[in-house]
This record gives structure tokens, C-alpha cells and sequence, in this order.
């Protein structure tokens, strides 16, 4: 009999030369069950998205509900479907008065392919700017604002018309112009390594935007949803976007991302051509049930409210005189290492010590520590204990 990790590798579309191939029995609050009964605390939540934890009661009830109602009825956009409404109107209530309009879509890369097309209809612009190691999304527009070319570039032409600057390096700044339809932004980049904002950047960004007539997009697929210690990662820095992205964390740890603006800005892909935009299962009614329940979690516990102090507490016990840094925000943190090498010697053996831990696209030489935000005080020792027995052993 052919095993399901043969099934694995001879049927599933591989996209790294050597997955680790853990066969998964089940999930439960912070642990990964493994096939043969081993718990693996998860330090990286299904890279942001588990962040209320796997299996959350709350929301499989709501799931639950909502597939004995009906599962899928109409395209996105056209029928009042209750779970919809019902979660853009929270969202919404959570949102500055600029972002009130969302567009529901099956994922953060499908909100990063609308964003921009969004832009360039609103302003009649061609021309965006991204910045160095940020990542939007791997479909061939949202490849097109990546910020890394090793990434990209096997997969040439892309977009035209796109330049990448230096995260907070002001000086590059002039290169947002009366070309420029949108800036692309993380708050906070993820995948470079967990790269937080200096010395007011987002702000002068937001204020060259406004004077060359720019839409600023944050994207807050990885940061969004209480990741950083507020809702959105924005609220940090108080500056508000454009057009927000949403996704990962957004459904409950199901697929659903969004984009967010104004309804003037919004109303722009209803004419000239009308259906300027659409998907068929983007905002599925299952996802927003899920999202609303996720939400409603979010606001209702202090959840959110707990993360500066486990963040405090990842920091002040990750000391090791081979660790160069711990850096980030929230529970969305990175340590950094000398070189990939000793980083994946880490990574292995934490592994091995039932500890799932990941590294970054941009930088292989900074460990992932982005656990479900409902980690307790002893699991983030018990985490932090093996990550440096995992150290001291390499």
C-alpha cells in the first residue's frame, strides 16, 4: 500500500527542492500533532494565519452554522449574503472613515492583483513603487512589485513601469512622482526579516503621496489582525492608508483576504467598464463566518492587549552570544543569526525537539517567531528554553 507521504510527493505540486514533509494528524490550541502522536509547538502559526490558535471552539461553531445554512450562492458582490455584511460592517466599525469600502477576496495575493488594478483605474497611473525585499503576493502582477529579484526573476516580463526603493531611506523618496499611480508598503516588512519603520518613515511617505497625488497602500496580509500588538500595524505609526490589504490571520484560518479604501475611490471599478473587478468565491460564506467569529474574539478579549508583554518576555529571555538580534514588533519577531547555515542547524534541531519554527523569504539567516497570539507565558519559556538548547548544541 502506497503511503500518503508517497501520495505526497508523487501527486502534489512541489515548489521547494525538499519539503520537510511532516504528515499531520491534528491541531489543537498552540501544538502540530504529527501522524505518530508527536505534539510540535507552533512558533510560526501557519506563517500568521492560525493566530486564535488551531482548532478554536468559537470558530468552528460559527463554520459549523454557517455550512448548514448554504456554502457558496452567488458571485461575489451581486446577492446579500449575511456573513458578508455581517463582517465588513465590523471591520468597518474598526476602521478610520476613509476605509469603510471592502472588496472580499479568496486570499492576501488576490487583494494585492485588485489593489492595483484599483489604483491604476482611480488615478489613470501605470507607474508603482515597492520596496527592497517586500513581498505582496507570487501571481504574476503582485510578482511584478516583489522586491526581490531572485525571486522574480525567472519569470521575466512582468509589470513595466516599476521602481523599488530603499526601505526607510527618505532620500529615495523623490522617486514618488506625478507618474506614480501607488506606493506599495508593508508596515512593518515580514519577509525581509521583520524590518520595523524608523525616524517617522511611513509618515514622510504618507506625505509624498498625498502631494504628488498618490495612492498609499499598506499591505497588512502578515501584520493585520492584532499580529503587532494593535489591530493593524498602522495604528503604530498613525498613518493611514489609501488602500489596506488584508489577508492570512483576516479568516480564522480560513482563506479570505481584502482590499480596503473609500467608496469614492472604490466606485472607480463599477463603470468604464462596469465589473471592473470580480471574483467567484472571494468573501465565501463559510471564510467570513470564520472572520467574524475571529474578530469578535479579537475585540472582545484582551488577546490583543497581552502581546507587548509576551513580546517583552521572547526578548528579554532570547540572549545568547550567537544570536546577533532579536527585532520586530509584537509577536512578530525575528532572530537573527550569523549565516543561514547556523540558522537552519537551528531550525533542524528545534525540529527535532518538537518545536516548528521557519525562516524568512529575504533572509535566511533570521529565525521566525510568529506563534498563535494566544502562546501563554510558560509556552513562550518552554520555546525560548528549546530554541537555545537547540543553539548550544549546533
Amino acid at each position: 500500500m502506497i503511503s500518503r507521504k508517497e501520495l505526497f510527493f508523487r501527486h502534489l505540486a512541489q515548489t521547494s527542492p525538499s519539503p520537510p514533509a511532516l504528515e499531520i494528524a491534528g491541531a489543537e490550541g498552540t501544538y502540530i500533532i504529527d501522524a505518530s502522536g508527536k505534539k510540535y509547538l507552533d512558533l510560526i502559526s501557519g506563517i500568521s494565519v492560525s493566530s486564535l490558535g488551531h482548532g478554536n471552539v468559537e470558530i468552528r461553531k460559527a463554520i459549523h452554522q454557517q455550512i448548514d445554512n448554504h456554502l457558496h450562492i452567488m458571485v461575489y458582490g451581486e446577492y446579500v449574503i449575511s456573513p458578508q455584511v455581517e463582517l465588513v460592517s465590523q471591520l468597518a466599525a474598526c476602521l478610520p472613515d476613509s476605509l469603510q469600502n471592502i472588496f472580499l477576496t479568496n486570499s492576501g495575493t488576490e487583494a494585492t492583483e485588485g489593489a492595483m488594478k484599483l489604483a491604476k483605474r482611480y488615478t489613470g497611473r501605470s507607474g508603482f513603487i515597492s520596496f527592497r525585499n517586500s513581498y505582496h503576493g507570487s501571481t504574476q502582477g503582485a510578482l511584478s512589485i516583489c522586491g526581490n529579484e531572485e525571486l522574480k526573476s525567472a519569470y521575466r516580463p512582468l509589470l513595466p513601469d516599476h521602481r523599488i526603493l530603499d526601505f526607510n531611506n527618505t532620500g529615495h523618496l523623490d522617486f514618488i512622482t506625478e507618474n506614480t499611480a501607488a506606493v506599495f508598503i508593508e508596515p512593518i516588512q515580514a519577509e525581509a526579516g521583520i524590518i520595523v519603520p524608523e525616524n517617522g518613515f511611513l509618515e514622510k511617505v504618507r506625505k509624498k503621496c498625498t502631494e504628488k497625488n498618490a495612492l498609499l497602500v499598506f499591505d497588512e496580509i502578515q501584520t493585520g489582525m492584532g499580529r503587532t500588538g494593535k489591530l493593524f500595524a498602522f495604528e503604530h505609526d498613525h498613518v493611514v492608508p489609501d488602500i489596506l490589504l488584508l489577508g492570512k490571520a483576516f479568516g480564522g484560518g480560513m482563506p479570505l483576504g481584502a482590499f480596503i479604501s473609500s467608496s469614492e475611490i472604490m466606485r472607480s471599478l463599477t463603470k468604464d467598464p462596469a465589473l471592473g473587478h470580480l471574483t467567484t468565491t472571494g468573501g465565501h460564506p463559510a471564510c467570513c463566518a470564520a472572520a467574524v467569529a475571529s474578530l469578535r474574539i479579537l475585540k472582545s478579549t484582551e488577546i490583543i492587549e497581552s502581546i507587548p508583554e509576551k513580546e517583552k518576555l521572547f526578548k528579554s529571555l532570547l540572549k545568547n552570544k550567537k544570536i546577533s538580534s532579536v527585532r520586530g514588533r509584537g509577536l512578530l519577531l525575528a532572530i537573527e543569526f550569523e549565516n543561514e547555515m547556523v540558522n537552519q542547524k537551528v531550525i533542524q534541531r528545534c525540529f527535532e525537539n518538537g518545536l516548528l519554527t521557519d525562516w524568512f523569504l529575504f533572509a535566511p539567516h533570521c529565525l521566525r517567531i510568529a506563534p498563535p497570539l494566544i502562546i501563554s507565558s510558560e509556552e513562550i519559556k518552554t520555546a525560548c528554553s528549546a530554541i537555545l538548547e537547540s543553539i548550544n548544541t549546533i
